[in-house]
């Protein structure tokens, strides 16, 4: 009994990642302008649950945006869909590239190129339906024996939004045979995609031998072996066609063994044509790299022990025998243990002194001061894992402005004589050019007092140790901070800024291209001593080198050895790692009136939730001062709404010391997501 509660207690962590990266020669519009706005959307089944950008007039639109998510349920088909961006009808499914779950094994971590297949209504279903069949004998009114199917549809799970509504499901139970079709429907159950249906349907399958009754239907035994039984899962179109949801197929065959009930839950499943379709032409192809993992996870005592030794690795001399920093060494891909390492030290106030143990380990091997933290060992893969955690909100008080302005309203900048098109002006790009870099410079070095306080005590740090690895170097212990703060922090924000959730998406070729080029110059004017001449010859373009002259000014090498002066002090900051409050989440969901009554569109509202390590808040918009905020403290619970509660999918309502809050995320992984990260931190 034990060993079957253990087992039960085991749970599958089912996640996803990977990277939509372009679609190419897609099916152009048989009008004179051919080209088509496109974006690609990921599905488990039929719920979307990511979309990348739109990319205009292009049939071979880039993408290059990457994903990663838990999965929260069972699923049969995790398919991409490449959509046309329409402004006044529904948007077009152009085609897709489906996978059954079992199938995805074979790609992962694979970059391959896939057909798009045509996309046919018969064969996009989801969910599965809940049945009980049995075949009895009966005995007739004169005495004679006859058999009859009894099927009780009980229920269905899963069924797919319709329209982006719940649907009103209907499931129609037949009897098929060569010569025969009984059909029997039953009631329509309204806005939902968890029907109860609860009801019995008879058939009759054989007849006695002293049956004389003249009937279209002329049943004898060797017929049984070619009757089955089949549910057809419908949405009720009220005024419209209606919709098919899927179809499950039983042979009655299988019953003649079992003397009881024969009762299990079936995948709806598609048509027999839902495959097949009279579309011969080519709809183009998309390029995808997956990577799907199920991880079985204990229940969390189990690791107790693990959690318990990995939090005595800052105090174990040397470093290099502690068991996180060993964890580290062994593992095969880095990211896998540092995230979740750094997550758990910071959490536990563990974080700053494993960060000063690795890194001066790192020191000690380094032999010249000018290559000082530039691999991708375990201190750095830490310390870049702390900056995107704990500066998410200093990046975004900081950056986002100027990057909003750059990727909104973009200025030419290309600078490259060999890029350059006709009719550029170069002055003229580069003077555009040298406006967003010294606005980004200027937003970046007039920042220090926003700098979390986490940040300044691992940069102050580092000065320290590094000072102490060089002493004869005057300028290595700017160079320590410059490395990280500059090269791999506001640097990598400026060129992927949808990576830190600062842009929604990947920005367009162009863009990318401008927020290269300041990246670049960003990284040599933080690079401290690369404003001397000598290092000019460090760009490998002589377009960059001839730009960067420009920037051959006192003022730059002051401005920056002052922010990494502020960033890296002590003076003046609060103690403790996490007093200023750390951006743990944030997007738009809809909230549900506070204390109304009715269930209805107007009580919901589209509103931005923010969570942060102090306050749950949500805004009418982004930008906005906050609505209504939730002490983190004051949060009692985080629960999982049934969907009979609103009739909606995808709902949670947060339990705190006033009215509970209501709110519906956009799909099951975003609610998952916002349920485990407000549960873990109103607990901790």
């Amino acid at each position: 009994m034990a060993e079957e509660d253990s087992r039960e207690a085991i749970r599958v962590l089912q996640s996803l990642r990977g990277k939509i990266c372009e679609a190419k020669n897609l099916l152009p519009y048989h009008l004179p302008n051919k080209m088509r706005d496109c974006f690609c959307t990921i599905n488990l089944d039929q719920e979307e649950v990511f979309r990348t950008k739109v990319v205009e007039k292009s049939l071979s639109p880039f993408y290059n945006e990457d994903f990663f998510f838990e999965i929260p349920r069972t699923f049969q088909y995790l398919s991409f869909y490449i959509y046309d961006k329409s402004v006044l009808q529904r948007d077009i499914r152009i085609g897709k590239v489906s996978f059954k779950k079992e199938d995805l094994c074979r790609f992962t971590d694979k970059e391959t190129w896939f057909s798009l297949q045509p996309v046919d209504s018969n064969s996009e279903v989801q969910g599965k339906v809940h049945l009980e069949l049995k075949l009895n004998e009966v005995i007739t009114d004169n005495g004679t024996m006859c058999q009859q199917l009894v099927v009780h549809i009980k229920e269905c799970q899963g069924l797919p939004l319709v329209n982006g509504q719940s649907c009103d499901p209907y499931a129609a139970v037949s009897l098929v045979g060569p010569s025969r079709n009984d059909q029997k429907k039953t009631k329509v159950k309204k806005k939902t995609s968890n029907p109860q249906f609860n009801e019995t349907f008879y058939f009759e399958v054989t007849r006695s031998s002293s049956y004389t009754k003249k009937s279209q239907f002329q049943v004898e035994e060797e017929d049984i072996e070619k009757l089955e039984i089949r549910i057809d899962l419908w949405n009720n179109g009220n005024l419209v066609q209606d919709a098919f949801l899927g179809e499950v197929k039983v042979p009655v065959k299988v019953l003649r063994s079992n003397t009881s009930s024969y009762e299990a839950w079936y995948w709806l499943q598609p048509r027999d044509n839902g495959s097949k379709s009279s579309k011969t032409e080519d709809l183009g192809s998309l390029r995808l790299n997956i990577c799907y993992a199920e991880d079985h996870v204990l229940p969390s005592e189990c690791y107790i022990p693990l959690r318990n030794l990995l939090l005595k690795s800052p105090d174990v001399q040397p470093i290099s025998a502690s068991a996180a920093f060993i964890l580290g060494e062994v593992y095969r891909d880095k990211y896998d243990v540092v995230l979740p390492l750094v997550r758990l030290l910071l959490h536990h106030q563990k974080l700053v002194p494993f960060l000063a143990a690795v890194a001066d380990l790192e020191l000690k091997d380094t032999q010249e001061a000018n290559t000082i933290f530039r691999g991708n060992s375990l201190a750095t893969r830490c310390l870049d894992e702390m900056m995107k955690i704990v500066g998410k909100h200093y990046l975004k008080v900081t950056l986002k402005p100027i990057l909003d302005e750059i990727c909104d309203s973009p200025k030419p900048c290309e600078i490259d004589p060999i890029k350059l098109k006709e009719g550029d002006n170069v002055e003229i790009h580069k003077e555009n050019l040298r406006y967003y870099v010294d606005k980004v410079f200027s937003a970046i070095i007039c920042s220090s007092m926003s700098c979390p306080t986490l940040m300044s005590d691992v940069f102050y740090s580092l000065r320290q140790m590094a000072t102490r690895r060089f002493p004869n170097d005057p300028h290595v212990q700017y160079s320590a901070v410059s490395s990280f703060v500059f090269l791999r922090f506001f640097a990598v924000a400026v060129v992927s800024p949808h990576s830190f959730h600062l842009r929604p998406h990947h920005p367009d070729n162009q863009t990318t291209r401008t927020l290269t080029l300041i990246s670049k110059t960003i990284q040599t004017l933080g690079c401290w001593g690369s404003l001397s001449k000598s290092k000019l010859s460090s760009f490998k373009e002589a377009f960059m080198c001839e730009f960067f002259k420009t920037f051959q000014e006192e003022m730059y090498t002051v401005a920056v050895k002052k922010f990494l002066e502020e960033i890296s002090s002590t003076e003046s900051k609060e103690p403790s790692g996490m007093s200023e409050p750390v951006l743990l989440k944030e997007g738009e969901m809809l909230k549900r009136a506070q204390g109304r009554n009715r269930i209805g569109k107007k009580n919901f509202k589209k509103r931005w939730f923010c969570l942060t390590s102090r306050e749950l808040a949500y805004h009418k918009h982004p930008e906005k001062e906050p609505v209504y905020s939730i002490s983190i403290k004051n949060i009692l619970a985080v629960e999982r709404l049934d969907e009979s509660s609103f009739n909606r999918k995808n709902m949670f309502q947060v339990i705190h010391t006033e009215k509970p809050l209501y709110v519906q995320a956009n799909n099951c992984v975003e609610a998952s997501e916002w349920i485990e990260i407000l549960s873990r931190w109103s607990s901790s």
